[in-house]
């Protein structure tokens, strides 16, 4: 996850989930928002103590884990 480096998981923060910089605000509000017709520059706007990079990265990793894959390890 190096390429992530915005993004932290605490189980004392928001229940662990997918967060930025250790903050409380969640991938999944961004990820939210955009899908609800926000523009980047009116998340910024609500929020001042995000970063363009800091949506970005949660772009790209919310695309990262829709890729992801679990495969369930049967024993013979």
């Amino acid at each position: 996850m190096g390429q992530f480096d915005r993004i932290t998981q605490r189980p004392d923060v928001m229940g662990g989930k997918a967060c930025i910089r250790g903050m409380r605000v969640t991938v999944g509000m961004i990820v939210g928002q955009i899908g609800a017709g926000h523009s980047i520059d009116e998340i910024l706007s609500d929020y001042p103590y995000l970063e363009r990079e800091d949506i970005m990265q949660a772009l790209r990793y919310a695309a990262w884990r829709s890729e992801e894959r679990e495969v369930e390890l049967t024993g013979a």
